[in-house]
């Protein structure tokens, strides 16, 4: 008698089961499931009435803005390079173009597993981050020279949430392993930095960094206020990530520690080979979130002065013809932002099934 192959269900049979036996499993949750049906389907027709099939494109079509109920994205056209530039020189945006594909550039290939040690990640990000300066300054290339203070757009956003990240990650993890000193005097001085930082709004501490340390220290201390609030905003996300990290040395038993103590091996080698692996797998998913939240609080540097493509795209509807349509601008700048996010939660999901492997 032959022997007949049965193959598993795939996940969308799977899923397609599922969404049957909830959804339309009773007489009830079939009228309701039609019901909801039939809400979101009329909804997304609404929307895509407005957005799409009403709507006016072009900027030599404005004048039919008044005309037609639907979206008006004639001021997309009109003002985009407000949107993604914001006070930087007109005829220099295309240094701020090649600014912002340097910052996406370096995180991309960052991401690349062969990328994954601290010597190659230093160089590449001191790279990075000084291809940006060059670009963005212009004076050390024989360019224009633009200060920080006419930096802003996307290009901005995309330079904080990078430097902020970077800066903050390794001040985090060094928080968490002083507060797990055996020395009182570091694991103290940990708690006080961590809990002052954490008890105060991101504003306040932005705002201290920006108007009230430059009034404390000698002008050839201060700085430029961009770096202050890059420091500030960093200090800010390793307070937070750093008992995320604490979270993940929590979950792991102190037997692995005492078993390499036991062996002669090193502290930092137990940390470097042992520990830490275990930790960043089990901190994953509370990093992630803490970075995609930085990215959209990177908004606030607006109340400080700085135009990131939030502070630009409401200066965009800024004028009496534009007012009217500050909704079409909203959801472009939405759209951006969505975008990284999506892309980073999407590499935090690719990380987590790569770490998961590898503990098996």
């Amino acid at each position: 008698m032959a022997m007949t192959d049965i193959s598993p269900p795939s996940r969308f049979q799977l899923a397609r089961k599922a969404f049957v036996k909830q959804g339309f499993g009773s007489p009830l949750a079939a009228a309701i499931s039609v019901i909801v049906f039939a809400i979101l389907v009329y909804i997304a027709w609404t929307f895509l009435d407005w957005a799409v099939f009403r709507a006016v494109w072009s900027e030599e079509n404005v004048g039919m803005c008044d005309e037609h109920a639907g979206a008006c994205w004639s001021v997309i056209d009109a003002r985009h390079r407000l949107i993604l530039f914001g006070t930087y020189p007109f005829e220099e945006h295309w240094r701020s173009t090649l600014a912002a594909v340097a910052i996406v550039l370096t995180v991309l290939i960052s991401c690349l597993p062969q990328m994954w040690q601290a010597k190659r990640l230093a160089v590449l990000w001191g790279a990075g981050f000084a291809t940006y300066y060059l670009l963005m300054e212009g004076s050390l290339l024989g360019l224009q020279q633009v200060t920080t203070d006419g930096w802003g757009g996307l290009s901005l956003t995309l330079f904080l949430f990078a430097a902020v990240v970077l800066l903050g990650m390794p001040m985090g993890l060094g928080f968490a392993l002083m507060r797990r000193s055996d020395m009182p005097v570091v694991r103290w001085f940990a708690m006080i930095i961590i809990d002052t930082v954490r008890s105060l709004p991101l504003v306040t501490t932005l705002f201290t960094a920006a108007v009230v340390v430059p009034l404390l220290l000698p002008d050839w201390l201060e700085g430029d206020k961009i770096w202050r609030v890059i420091i500030a905003f960093a200090l800010f996300f390793a307070a937070y990530q750093a008992e995320v990290f604490r979270g993940g040395f929590q979950a792991i038993p102190k037997g692995q520690f005492e078993a390499g103590k036991a062996l002669g091996i090193s502290y930092w080698s137990i940390m470097g080979r042992i520990v830490l692996p275990q930790v960043f797998r089990h901190a994953l998913p509370s990093t992630i979130n803490m970075v995609v939240v930085t990215f959209k609080e990177t908004a606030i540097v607006t109340i400080i002065g700085f135009f990131d493509i939030l502070a630009s795209g409401k200066t965009a509807f800024g004028t009496a013809a534009w007012a009217p349509y500050y909704i079409e601008v909203f959801f472009f700048v939405a759209a951006i932002y969505w975008v990284f996010i999506f892309s980073l939660g999407q590499y935090g999901e690719y990380l987590k099934g790569r770490m998961a492997l590898a503990a098996h």
